[in-house]
């Protein structure tokens, strides 16, 4: 089963494993009924998460059975509930490319928001476009969400700017990328094509770069001003353990100033 579920993991489009978790989420949190960890998204407890990804970054005990949530989205919602007035601040207008699932729903009820979602192809957006030219009027949105999408794209610089264009003067974006902090600089390299050699090089078989430490040097680049948001300054290693948050990660904050 285990093999299985890695198979069809790292095997199917994205747009059929969306649509393929619906009824998956229904029964598995009954498999991983417990209370070791829990996601601070659904507020719900379990034995265990699930595993998630690809043969070279693959990493246990991560995967919410519920809500499928990340490390990388329960950081994101602690900072957003706890640490900024996402939730209060009335008329904020939104614009999340990429639309993760755990998020769609919860932030398109929210009364406060004004709320757009975008993706090249992904069946829950709203619209559908390349980031490299996106077609709205600048200083438009107070928060852009743009996670797990700097490794795919061709000119990661060129969809930043975009991003910086249409985000208004005092707003702020969040953009989670894969870092390797083991790397000082990014490495990309345009002699590396072949799926198994972007797996091996950038952890992913449609990854065309791997960030390093560098990665906020590329967010100033583009305009923004950024703030780091760590974790451990606010959390008990506790908490941090039972929300199985990756150790290493860091929140960025880019803002329009």
């Amino acid at each position: 089963m285990k093999m299985l579920y890695k198979f069809l993991l790292n095997r199917l489009p994205r747009p059929l494993l969306i649509r393929l978790s619906y009824p998956f989420k229904k029964i598995a949190p009954i498999l991983f009924k417990g209370n070791n960890v829990a996601c601070p998204v659904c507020e719900k407890s379990f034995r265990k998460f699930l595993s998630y990804g690809s043969d070279i970054a693959h990493r246990e005990n991560v995967l919410c059975p519920f809500d499928l949530t990340l490390e990388r989205h329960r950081l994101m919602w602690l900072y957003l509930k706890n640490h900024s007035d996402f939730f209060t601040r009335e008329n904020l207008k939104v614009l999340h490319i990429a639309p993760e699932q755990c998020f769609h729903k919860k932030f398109q009820t929210q009364s406060n928001l004004d709320y757009l979602t975008a993706d090249l192809v992904s069946p829950i957006a709203d619209m559908h476009f390349d980031l490299h030219e996106i077609p709205l009027d600048e200083n438009k949105f107070d928060v852009v969400f743009c996670n797990h999408v700097m490794e795919h794209v061709t000119d990661a610089n060129q969809c930043m700017k975009e991003l910086f264009r249409v985000l208004k003067p005092g707003g702020w974006a969040i953009m989670q990328v894969p870092q390797d902090f083991n790397r000082e600089i990014t490495f990309e390299d345009p002699s590396i094509l072949t799926p198994e050699d972007r797996e091996k090089y950038y952890w992913q078989k449609d990854h065309v770069r791997l960030f390093g430490k560098d990665y906020p040097n590329w967010l100033e680049k583009a305009g923004f001003t950024v703030e780091k948001f760590l974790k451990e300054d606010y959390y008990s290693q506790e908490i941090i353990n039972r929300y199985r948050l990756q150790q290493s990660e860091i929140l960025y904050i880019a803002r329009k100033i």
